[in-house]
């Protein structure tokens, strides 16, 4: 399987949910070069399914050149980097890093229009729920491969300063700056999702897969939201780490965050 390509999946969810399963034990290392899977019955039963359907994942493995099958002596996983080196952030001092990767990844704009915001982004954003906002969408690109979905909200007086050509070459939080905005403070949430059909055909994953997501209030020096981000990365292509430090003393000793001092945003 090219990840650059079309994206191999084999025919049903069953075989699907078999197939990522054992793709990503051999992505991790927990199935080892020159391993041998486990028999098709043994993976039937760990799986609660068929044996037609352990053949259908195996077989998509196999064209992917992860496992090589061999009769009367089964499986064995021929290949351990089955993705790229995925783009790493420091949880601390994830805003810089993201102005960075503004810089060195590019950006492919999938849709663009203005219409009322949803109501839970109205609501983060304080705006009300008939107010004209700019809706783009865009995936942004690591070699070649998509690694992450963002769909950003912006209140259209704001977002009537650039174009569309302007948001599919320029990261969003210059155009803000370069609008007049002054951008003083966001908020952030991470948690887990799984990829709709849409947004797994943009990101050349299964449906169903799962998805980091991340959502962003940005806020002006007014107080105003000035940009709502809703973002979705692929976690074989991105990821979140966060140093700690152990703090306290006697029985108040605990692990704290070691926050950086750096400050900055970008989508």
């Amino acid at each position: 399987m090219d990840r650059r390509g079309t994206t191999m999946l084999p025919e049903g969810a069953k075989a699907r949910r078999v197939y990522l399963s054992l793709r990503d034990q051999i992505a991790d290392g927990q199935l080892g070069v020159g391993e041998s899977l486990p028999g098709e019955q043994r993976l039937a039963e760990s799986f609660g399914v068929s044996r037609v359907t352990i053949r259908r994942a195996l077989d998509v493995l196999a064209d992917s050149g992860l496992i090589v099958r061999r009769a009367g002596s089964g499986s064995t996983v021929s290949k351990a980097d089955t993705h790229d080196k995925p783009v790493a952030m420091d949880f601390t001092t994830l805003m810089p890093q993201l102005v960075e990767m503004g810089h060195s990844t590019t950006a492919r704009l999938l849709s663009f229009s203005y219409g009322p915001a949803p109501e839970i982004v109205a609501k983060a954003m304080d705006i009300g729920k008939h107010d004209k906002v700019q809706i783009a969408t865009r995936i942004r690109i690591a070699d070649d491969v998509p690694f992450s979905h963002l769909t950003t909200y912006v209140p259209a007086s704001i977002a009537q300063n650039y174009s569309e050509d302007d948001l599919a070459t320029t990261p969003l939080f210059k155009l803000l700056e370069r609008s007049g905005v002054q951008i003083k403070e966001a908020h952030q949430s991470v948690s887990a999702t799984l990829a709709g059909p849409d947004v797994a055909e943009a990101l050349g994953v299964a449906v169903g897969s799962a998805l980091l997501s991340l959502k962003r209030v940005v806020r002006d020096v007014d107080g105003n939201g000035v940009e709502y981000l809703s973002a979705l990365y692929r976690p074989d292509m991105f990821r979140l780490e966060m140093p700690l430090t152990r703090v306290g003393s006697g029985s108040a000793r605990h692990w704290e965050p070691a926050i950086g001092q750096n400050e900055g945003g970008g989508t």
